[in-house]
């Protein structure tokens, strides 16, 4: 499954008033839940997605998910909250995944991207390893990378800002 394709059934979830969503193709499984908050009128303030390869793999992060949310909650807002408020025009890159951020493809190979750099729609700016498959993220904008928000090698949740782009 491809990130877009990933991305799309997030926003049917968080556009929808369902609970979760479970699609499986090719031995792959992807499973969507969303927490429902009863005072945004059945609207979500948070997603999870969940993946696994094998049916007995979903269960644990179901349950770990079903405590998790408060302290995933509290602690991505503030990280993504403050740029915003700080940069107003500037665009996050955020991770469409939870896995583990890297800034190169290979270990001794130099990054995808630099602070400074100019960069374009479609070009390759990390990957982001999710049960060892690597995923390689593109830039949705063109412009300046002001800011990698995130140390190579380090876990990234969804939605997790990853860069700070200022827009051409």
């Amino acid at each position: 499954m491809n990130t877009s394709y990933i991305k799309k059934l997030i926003k049917l979830v968080e556009d929808s008033k369902i609970e979760s969503l479970e699609v499986s193709s090719w031995g792959r499984r992807i499973r969507i839940v969303q927490k429902l908050n009863p005072s945004n009128n059945g609207h979500s303030g948070q997603t999870a997605v969940l993946s696994a390869a094998a049916p007995a793999a979903a269960p644990p992060p179901v349950a770990s998910a079903a405590v998790a949310p408060p302290a995933a909650t509290a602690a991505p807002p503030p990280t993504q909250a403050a740029p915003v408020e700080d940069t107003g025009k500037y665009v996050e890159i955020t991770s469409p995944m939870v896995g583990t951020f890297y800034a190169a493809p290979a270990p001794d190979a130099s990054s995808y991207v630099s602070m400074n750099e100019k960069i374009s729609v479609g070009q390759v700016v990390c990957i982001v390893e999710a049960m060892k498959l690597m995923n390689e993220i593109e830039s949705e904008v063109s412009g300046r990378v002001l800011k990698i928000l995130v140390e190579n090698a380090q876990p990234v949740e969804f939605g997790q800002a990853i860069f700070l782009i200022d827009p051409d």
